[in-house]
């Protein structure tokens, strides 16, 4: 069967509109059916991507063919002789990762969001033209993919090639005037673009993802599993994300996290970054090649359940920022303090004792992905306790089998039996198998282990753990409403709680979440409410840790507050802040060779 052709192009910057063009050499005989996927992998929800599409036509030749629209994602052509030719115009002004993007600056796209699936063809040979945009605005455009070239320009554009659909999702496009450099990790050419204004110190950047790439393609060993990567950057005032793809990845970053050249430290928001393109490297291996069954192939017309999100998302999570200290970005008490912090994120969230790690996986669809102002209230995120779950998995085996097995030794086998044949066998990992593995690989069994860190909503075990390996544990109540957690010295007196999150509101404190167990909840306070006075006094987000700071445990206050746009009064008791701030530091005295084995001290 002939190869499937898709022409894009960047058709009008300024209303945010690609023009595709698919022309199906031999559509089915009884009328072809197009699809468009409801979702893209590695971001588990329904984004209905064919809202986006505004105008859709089918042709034989010259002449039209009736296409008659099936449901919110499918279309069919009238049976037709000879070639079918389907013109659409895509709107495009998602500034994310997911979707797609087009104005006078910049142009983005994943296939999901523009390219139909032919039905009963998605395994033939796809060709995709990347036409330039018109104009003189446009001149000094360029392309950057990962999708396989046939035959393109000095600038990228020209025609690509795709074993399939699936590879043609599978590898975003980024248009206009970038900036692109080069390096090499255990031969493997990576590039790395960063779209937007930016002065980033490219020196130093290839130089930290160096590192980091080589430590992953060596603990996986080589050779890495593509021919070369991309990371692509979008720099913008505030943005961060990122999502994965089989040989690239497309990030959104804020404009202060990139390096500088006359910095000379390694600044937090750096290393956040650093760490977010080392967990979309990590999926390389870890979700696009060792994946759940049920991915395997990803049904993208309806969602793909699987209690396994945790492995896949939670243990990528444990290696991102492990990945950074094995490279030596960071040192061993640099990851201990990332480490305390999202301990303390997951001892801040009430739902931990509601929902287990495995309905967090399963739920993906309708929970983590919709929060909502009680989402802190009702679950657990995947990613942060997983990844916990992964640094308890680890220390486990490690501490059960005298250092000689560690998770390491179970993702090198997922990989070998899953992943690095993944292409030819397809063959996912099967809702029981991933447990099994560990078992088997580690000879230890962990039935009990995965009972409770899986399928309990007790206590991860990870204060124990820490401690048989050198190193000392601090659960102290927080600092002010900014402290994120590390560890402190000397006397920590515990200050007050009113049991919210808050956010500053021009007329005053506005609560974004309220805890089921806390003051605020007791005494009738909603998320929504803006408070605006405490004990008659005007308050506002800046002054309410040193407002509260002179009342002690217990005491009685009247607030006002507006719940919408009435006045409402209520009375709150203060309670005492809780003990749920992490701090880690590693003992002076040594630990062995299990703690050299884990952190490399």
């Amino acid at each position: 069967m002939s190869a499937l052709h898709y022409r894009i192009r960047p058709a009008d910057l300024a209303g945010h509109y690609f023009d595709v063009t698919l022309t199906i050499a031999e559509p089915a005989a009884d009328g072809q059916i197009v699809w468009l996927p409801v979702w893209i992998p590695g971001s588990y929800l329904i984004r209905e991507f064919a809202r986006n599409i505004t105008g859709i036509a089918a042709y034989s030749g010259k002449q039209p063919v009736e296409l008659r629209k099936l449901d919110k994602h499918r279309w069919q052509a009238a049976p037709v002789t000879g070639p079918l030719t389907i013109e659409y115009r895509v709107y495009a002004f998602d500034l994310s990762v997911r979707g797609a993007y087009l104005d006078e600056m910049r142009g983005f796209f994943n296939g999901t969001s523009v390219f139909l699936a032919v039905a009963g063809q998605e395994s033939q040979r796809c060709e995709v033209d990347i036409a330039a945009p018109r104009g003189e605005a446009a001149r000094q455009w360029r392309v950057a993919t990962t999708l396989p070239a046939v035959k393109v320009k000095d600038s990228g554009f020209g025609r690509y090639r795709a074993r399939n659909y699936d590879e043609l999702i599978d590898h975003p496009v980024e248009l206009g005037t970038f900036d692109q450099e080069t390096f090499k990790a255990c031969g493997v050419p990576h590039d790395v673009v960063i779209a937007g204004r930016h002065r980033t110190d490219f020196k130093r950047l290839k130089k930290d993802l160096k590192k980091i790439c080589e430590a992953q393609i060596r603990l996986f060993g080589e050779p890495a599993p593509f021919e070369r990567y991309l990371f692509m950057t979008m720099v913008t005032g505030d943005g961060y994300g990122g999502l994965e793809h089989r040989a690239s990845t497309a990030l959104i970053t804020s404009r202060p996290d990139l390096p500088l050249a006359h910095e000379t430290e390694r600044k937090a928001g750096y290393i956040q970054y650093l760490g977010l393109c080392s967990h979309e490297y990590f999926h390389s291996w870890n979700v696009k090649r060792i994946k759940p069954a049920a991915y395997a192939p990803y049904p993208l017309d309806r969602e793909a359940y699987t209690r396994l999100l945790w492995a896949f998302e939670g243990i990528t999570s444990y290696y991102d920022d492990l990945m950074l200290l094995r490279a030596g970005i960071l040192t061993p008490q640099q990851y201990l303090d990332l480490l305390a912090q999202t301990l303390t994120g997951v001892e801040r969230t009430p739902g931990r004792r509601q929902q287990t790690l495995e309905e967090a996986s399963l739920d993906a669809w309708v929970k983590y992905y919709r929060q909502d102002e009680n989402s802190p209230n009702a679950l657990v995120s995947y990613y942060t306790k997983g990844a916990l779950a992964a640094l308890c998995l680890d220390l486990t085996i490690r501490q059960r089998t005298g250092g000689v097995r560690s998770l390491d030794d179970v993702m090198r086998a997922l990989w070998q039996r899953f992943g690095r044949d993944f292409d030819r066998q397809g063959l996912g990992v099967g809702e029981t198998e991933w447990e099994a593995v560990a078992s088997e690989v580690s000879g230890v069994d962990l039935k009990a282990f995965f009972d409770q860190v899986l399928r309990s909503t007790g206590e991860l075990p990870v204060a124990d753990l820490l401690d048989a390996f050198g190193v000392d544990v601090q659960q102290r109540p927080p600092l002010g409403g900014s402290d994120k957690g590390g560890w402190r010295s000397g006397t920590i007196v515990a200050g007050v709680s009113i049991g919210a999150r808050i956010a500053a509101d021009p007329a005053g404190i506005k609560l974004t979440q309220v805890f089921d167990d806390g003051p605020a909840r007791e005494a009738g306070l909603a998320a929504g409410d803006v408070l605006i006075a405490f004990d008659g006094l005007r308050t506002s987000a800046s002054n309410l840790d040193s407002a509260l700071s002179g009342y002690p445990v217990g005491s009685k206050l009247v607030v006002h507050a507006f719940r919408r746009d009435e006045l409402i009064e209520r009375t709150l008791q203060l309670q005492a802040a809780r003990s749920d701030t992490w701090g880690l530091r590693l003992r002076d005295e040594t630990a062995g060779s299990l703690r050299f084995g884990w952190l490399a001290v």
